[in-house]
């Protein structure tokens, strides 16, 4: 049985190697940017995100969230990206600022090389994860500018087949939640933070107002495995679709037991941020939430994506509280996804982007080359 197993899973890592290495021999074929003149800058600027309510989680509230924001320039092209902060990631203005100081793009002379400069970016110092994923968001960006094309194009995806995105009401008083709920009318499905001692009472207070599909993000809120079970068949009761993190992530065999006995999916989250960790949480848990801050970028995020299909296994694209600029970058992997929670942007008051659009409850892109994504201020890079 294990050595089947490590078949399937062999098997499965060199089908999405192949697939993923399908862009990188268009890039290598092509000679799009032979020709072009001077040297890739890279630019960034920290940039405060502004909540619009206070964002409550099981075990924190904040009003704002650390951001910086990046552009990399090219022969009258530029390509934006940023880096989003929450604090579970352990990174920090000071900290992204300090890594992206050490990045020098002047080396390369081709921006099409991309693996090579992801590569080099990547091993500059080990985590970083958000930092790293501003550097490959604007690359992505500027890359795309240079071919004429959006990503979703580049990689062939339908965006006839787009997922609805859900909207986060985070945990609060349920006179604040009823309200937020309310504001949410335009959207088809509902994403509600738990792991506190009130969880059926949010849950009855959202279903007060509105019949609509629930997913819940527990962020490792429930500790007993029993617990989580009987919650999980509460839950699906009450017409929630799928759990996000339900357990600590360390809790491996807990969580196997909540997916094995839960009548509705289980996502890893926390459990879930490299490529390696896909392999991990197969068979441990349903499916897996991408989000590009913590997996370094598109580049990585792809290829998360092919593996855990390889893998049968559920798939979410996710973000943290972003501008446009992220969440439009991680838009462009929607197509291919079973569900959606691209909000990062509608949740803050001062975005600085305009991109990607939630038309009618469903994640719509533009045409526009690259991620989609242009600026709606003037950004004042040094």
């Amino acid at each position: 049985m294990e050595s089947r197993r490590g078949f399937i899973r062999n098997t499965a890592l060199a089908t999405a190697a192949l697939q993923v290495g399908a862009v990188s021999n268009i890039f290598a074929k092509s000679n799009t940017s032979k020709g072009k003149k001077g040297k890739m800058k890279l630019s960034f600027m920290p940039y405060t995100l502004e909540l619009a309510h206070v964002f409550t989680l099981a075990t924190s509230s904040r009003t704002s969230t650390p951001d910086v924001l990046t552009k990399i320039e090219f022969d009258g092209l530029v390509g934006y990206g940023e880096a989003s902060m929450p604090p579970y990631l352990g990174e920090s203005i000071e900290s992204v600022c300090s890594f992206l100081s050490k990045v020098d793009l002047s080396q390369f002379n081709d921006p099409t090389e991309m693996e090579k400069i992801l590569d080099y970016v990547d091993n500059i110092a080990p985590l970083n994860k958000a930092a790293k994923a501003a550097v490959d968001i604007a690359l992505h960006d500027l890359v795309g500018k240079i071919i004429g094309q959006p990503w979703w194009k580049i990689w062939g995806y339908d965006t006839g087949k787009m997922p609805d995105t859900s909207y986060t009401i985070g945990i609060d008083k349920p006179n604040v939640v009823r309200q937020k709920t309310k504001e949410a009318a335009p959207y088809k499905i509902l994403k509600v933070k738990l792991g506190r001692d009130t969880d059926k009472e949010l849950i009855e207070t959202i279903r007060s107002v509105t019949d609509k599909p629930i997913c819940v993000d527990v962020n490792q809120g429930w500790t007993d495995r029993n617990f989580a079970v009987e919650m999980a068949h509460w839950l699906s009761e009450k017409g929630v679709v799928f759990i996000e993190q339900g357990m600590p992530k360390e809790r491996v065999e807990d969580n196997a037991y909540l997916t094995e006995h839960s009548p509705i999916p289980t996502f890893a989250d926390e459990s879930f941020q490299r490529l390696p960790d896909v392999i991990k949480c197969h068979g441990v848990y349903s499916g897996i939430n991408i989000k590009l801050m913590k997996s370094t970028g598109l580049r990585e995020g792809h290829r998360m994506l092919e593996l855990a299909r390889a893998l049968n296994m559920k798939i979410m694209i996710g973000c943290m509280t972003e501008t446009s600029c992220g969440i439009s970058a991680a838009a462009q992997l929607a197509p291919m996804v079973d569900y959606a929670d691209l909000d990062g942007n509608l949740l803050i008051k001062n975005d600085a982007f305009s991109g990607m659009k939630i038309v009618d409850g469903k994640v719509t892109l533009n045409d526009k080359p690259g991620i989609g994504a242009i600026p709606t201020k003037t950004l004042k890079f040094p």
